[in-house]
């Protein structure tokens, strides 16, 4: 998914001047408090902040508003316009320059918590991009779908079942290829379902609450193709206020508006973000009511047996709850860099030296973070600024780990959701980072019987448009069928 905030449709008429249209440089929701930063330079002359305001569903910001927006959801599939003052208006089919940048920080990656009521550290998303645009008054047309047809799966008694998460499309459902129930007839004609699993900021435009209406056309969707609801990814959102981190009762309270939405929305499990004692022994009544399993995501870097996994473990064994468990994603166990991640960084300048070093660092047994600023430090000094990578140089060690497969056995028993995390299938049928057939063999001995969701997050990395992530998914069940058969 393009790390940006502009497309080749951005440029706009208007009666003030001219606006742009942006599309939020990420694949979830964000609150306006989420933006930091914006900058705009239009045929080489930069625009005064005050000449600049956001207007988003009708109400208009000053750019040094934003930071107070933190009840202000800029939904994934909106596009608020930064409307520029000027004296004479652009006209439609003019071309001009446009160089964007800017700044968000990711509200529920919090890097470290704030001290004495101060902000806590948030990852950031740095974006910068410059395009010749045409002024237009009307988004660009949607591509039209090509449909490749695959043949019907053969039922047989598997050991678990599979199904996706609708996280797998993020790229084109921000882009407006699909509305949520276009997405899911989509799903059921490639017969990859039956487990449909969301990240609830994605797909919610009333975030954090669901709504009636949404309940309505989300059952309306699961009867007319026969799906079950398998996970609900709920975010836990403690920077969403620019000042100071959540409180211990704003995360309660969150929490616990993301739990009544799953349960309306007839989901058996929440993919929790966080494991904090005292947070969890609050929310466990709350759960047990709303019969709701509460899983704790296993993600890279990190690994069954982590420093930080242990903890939650100790966690686990203090409260002493059978509604307790995990989720494994399989970014905790790759063999090797996505060739989807490798593309991306060359595209972005890296050179083979770069990408070579990229994997060799990667590959050490040195904590993340030391990875990671092994490598920033290596591209500063060979003068090269890694915010040309965006998010890509936090990215590539966090989301690649490289734990070994058989250590999920340690807690088969408290896994309770699989992320059947993936980046390309390749002309072998196989995922070239990724041993499908080990992991397969390990759970299966380890007698898991839940759902694999499969999430492609190839989007992260690639272009729009540069596959489908769908037929994707539906390649890498049939390597899941065909390695799940094999052990017979």
């Amino acid at each position: 998914m393009p790390n940006g905030l502009i497309t080749n449709d951005s440029l706009r008429s208007h009666s003030d001047g001219f606006a742009v249209s942006l599309t939020i440089p990420w694949y979830r929701s964000l609150w306006l408090s989420s933006v930091v930063s914006l900058n705009l330079v239009v045929d080489g002359e930069e625009i005064a902040a005050e000449d600049m305001a956001l207007e988003l569903d009708g109400t208009r910001y000053a750019l040094d508003q934003l930071a107070a927006q933190s009840d202000v959801l800029w939904y994934l599939q909106r596009h608020p316009v930064l409307v520029v003052r000027r004296g004479a208006a652009f006209a439609l089919g003019e071309q001009h320059e446009v160089a964007i940048s800017g700044e968000l920080r990711l509200p529920y990656m919090q890097i470290a918590p704030g001290r004495d009521g101060g902000p806590g550290l948030y990852v950031p998303n740095h974006v910068r991009q410059s395009l010749t645009l045409t002024v237009t008054d009307r988004d660009a047309p949607v591509p039209v779908v090509v449909h490749e047809a695959f043949v019907p799966p053969v039922p047989e008694d598997d050991p678990f079942e599979l199904g996706l998460t609708l996280y797998s499309a993020s790229a084109e459902f921000r882009a407006g290829w699909y509305d949520l129930d276009g997405l899911l007839d989509r799903v059921a004609e490639l017969e990859i379902g039956p487990g449909i699993e969301i990240v609830a900021s994605q797909v919610l435009p009333t975030y954090p609450e669901v709504s009636d209406e949404f309940v309505a056309s989300w059952r309306a969707a699961f009867d007319r193709h026969g799906f079950d609801a398998s996970s609900f990814g709920a975010n836990l959102d403690m920077g969403r206020r620019r000042e100071r981190d959540m409180t211990p009762d704003e995360e309660f309270e969150f929490s616990e508006t993301l739990f009544r939405g799953a349960k309306k929305l007839g989901f058996p499990l929440v993919r929790i973000q966080s494991a904090k004692p005292e947070l969890l022994k609050r929310l466990l009544p709350i759960a047990e009511r709303l019969e709701l399993n509460l899983a704790y995501e296993i993600h890279a870097p990190m690994g069954p047996n982590s420093p930080e996994i242990l903890k939650v473990r100790e966690v686990y064994d203090a409260l002493d709850s059978p509604l307790l468990g995990f989720v494994a994603d399989f970014s905790s166990t790759m063999h090797s860099m996505s060739p989807t991640l490798l593309r991306a960084v060359s595209r972005a300048g890296l050179d083979e030296e770069a990408v070579e070093r990229l994997q060799t660092i990667w590959a050490t047994d040195a904590p993340m973070r030391e990875r990671q600023e092994e490598f920033i430090g290596y591209l500063r000094g060979r003068d090269f600024d890694p915010g040309r990578l965006g998010s890509f140089a936090h990215l590539a060690f966090n989301m690649h780990g490289h734990v070994a497969p058989t250590e999920w056995s340690d807690i088969m028993p408290q896994i309770k959701h699989v992320h059947a995390k993936f980046y390309d299938i390749d002309e072998n049928g196989q995922e070239p980072a990724i041993d499908y057939p080990g992991l397969v063999r390990v759970f299966v001995e380890g007698g898991y019987r839940g759902y694999w969701s499969s999430e492609w997050e190839g989007h992260a990395f690639a272009e729009l448009g540069e596959v489908d992530p769908l037929v994707l998914v539906r390649r890498q069940h049939d390597l899941i069928r065909a390695s799940m058969r094999a052990l017979r």
